[in-house]
């Protein structure tokens, strides 16, 4: 769907993206993520043509990225909120929908369905300085949906909200990009990415650290490592072996022979074992692994 070819961008001679290159399916969920400041927002105004890139291109659907006729088949929901706080909700929404080429009929009749969706319908006389920051995200996301867009760029979509809101739109997340729907994600919260996400760009400082599907990148930097738990106490393979708690260890091998072991004492102990898996590190942990061994650099 979208393939970004070396982009850079420069603000007052610092390097705010540097030489990032990756490519983003169609369909599914794709999560841009890094900590704060790393680039990601200025990625999504390139992404969007709110911004130029300085050098690199943008290519959209095996087309050049050009602003004025791509930008209405992308929605964008910044992590910076714009709405108006004297209007009223319905007439906002309406306002907006409208300004994405559907007529008053049409959004007004996308608009009633998504409000009854997410349980809205209610608000639609309120003013919008009358809501909470979660529900005003709820409206913002919304008006970013209404007119369909083939690709979403949802930028800390669950910010503000509740546990019960953050998977109402979770979900709705989920159901359009089965609808086909591409959505680019993005976030510092990298544990929401691992549950939500098939496929990732991380980021820092300007620079792409890794790229690629979420369990090919968590295979990939695996440490040999499983977590055992078993009826009954261990003894011995000290050195391989953390204690956690409730009959429940961490151990971690050199060579295969070491696991076979392992199992054979627990056998020859009858001691019974109720989980035996392998530990595949979390997004974040690479992520600090990568940066503690100065690696970053090197995914350029």
């Amino acid at each position: 769907m979208l393939e970004l070819r070396h982009l850079k961008k420069y603000y007052a001679g610092v390097k705010a993206v540097d030489d990032i290159s990756f490519t983003i399916p169609e369909g599914g969920i794709f999560g841009l993520l890094g900590p704060n400041g790393a680039g990601k927002s200025t990625l999504l105004r390139m992404l969007t043509g709110i911004t130029i890139a300085d050098e690199g291109e943008i290519w959209f659907k095996g087309a050049r990225f050009n602003p004025s006729e791509h930008t209405q088949l992308i929605g964008y929901m910044p992590e910076e909120r714009g709405l108006y706080k004297k209007m009223k909700i319905g007439e906002q929404a309406l306002y907006l929908a409208q300004l994405k080429g559907l007529s008053k009929q049409e959004a007004t009749q996308r608009l009633q369905a998504w409000f009854e969706r997410l349980d809205m319908l209610s608000w639609w006389h309120k003013k919008v300085e009358d809501l909470s920051k979660g529900m005003s995200q709820k409206l913002q996301f919304v008006t970013t949906v209404v007119h369909q867009p083939p690709v979403l760029i949802l930028d800390e979509p669950f910010s503000g909200l509740d546990p019960v809101n953050s998977d109402v739109i979770k979900q709705e997340m989920f159901r359009l990009a089965a609808s086909g729907t591409t959505i680019i994600f993005s976030t510092h919260r990298m544990e929401q990415v691992e549950e939500i996400c098939d496929e990732i760009a991380l980021i820092n400082q300007g620079h792409l650290v890794v790229n690629g599907l979420v369990e090919t990148i968590r295979q990939q930097y695996k440490e040999k490592e499983y977590r055992l738990r078993v009826d009954g106490r261990i003894d011995g393979f000290a050195e391989q072996l953390k204690v956690l708690a409730n009959g429940e260890y961490r151990f971690r091998y050199t060579h295969e022979q070491e696991v076979r072991a392992l199992l054979q004492y627990c056998l020859e102990k009858q001691l019974h074992i109720t989980e035996f898996s392998e530990v595949l590190p979390g997004l974040h942990d690479i992520f600090i692994r990568l940066v503690e061994r100065g690696a970053v650099r090197q995914f350029q």
